[in-house]
């Protein structure tokens, strides 16, 4: 082996390029749209029957996750923001406009389908987060991915203590990961937080 291939593989093995390397799958598991659809996934299993919880599960896949996740990839293509995170605050005041109608369509066909009680409550509670955080937006860039780990969280801990405890778990480690990758100071992760178990309280309450 060359010595710089030797060096190449060395600087792998850092323990700073580890760090740096665990940090992003940890932000990649912890995106929005990944921690809720497995939240939402386990709320599904564990509260509500097979035919009900496969309406629900195939009513967000095709109203929300799908669309949201092409509202994402084809605003990085084109380079109306950044990453997949829509990191920039900026570009945020572009995303939310398009982003909250999406959730907003969810909520409706959750209760066109008459859906289960908790289950159009944690959409409309979802959306209405969403239009939170636009409007803090003008002032702070909140981190969507501690807003929803926590949310989730919480309510995982009212549908099952095992489930809350690991979610719990992951969403302090997307904490740490935001921080560690500088996408947000320490203001935007704990507003984002906070607002996040407000809102999984609100949703879980009647579980």
């Amino acid at each position: 082996m060359s010595d710089a291939a030797l060096i190449t593989t060395q600087d792998r093995q850092s323990p700073a390029n580890l760090f740096l390397r665990f940090a992003r799958a940890i932000s990649w598991i912890g995106h929005p749209l990944v921690f809720i659809s497995l939240a939402v996934g386990v709320v599904v299993a564990l509260r509500l029957a097979n035919r009900v919880g496969l309406v629900v599960l195939l009513t967000l896949l095709v109203c929300v996750v799908l669309p949201m996740a092409l509202l994402l990839f084809r605003g990085v293509r084109s380079g109306r923001w950044s990453d997949a995170d829509v990191s920039v605050r900026t570009e945020r005041t572009r995303f939310y406009p398009r982003a909250i109608p999406i959730s907003a369509i969810g909520v409706i066909a959750l209760w066109l389908l008459r859906a289960p009680g908790f289950a159009l409550r944690g959409a409309f509670v979802s959306l209405a987060l969403l239009v939170v955080a636009a409007l803090l937006n003008f002032r702070i860039k909140l981190s969507l991915h501690a807003l929803f780990a926590f949310y989730s969280s919480v309510i995982l801990f009212r549908v099952a203590t095992i489930a809350g405890a690991i979610a719990l778990a992951l969403a302090l480690l997307v904490f740490w990961s935001r921080l560690y990758l500088q996408r947000h100071d320490l203001p935007e992760m704990l507003t984002g937080t906070l607002l996040g178990v407000v809102g999984g309280i609100a949703t879980a309450w009647w579980l």
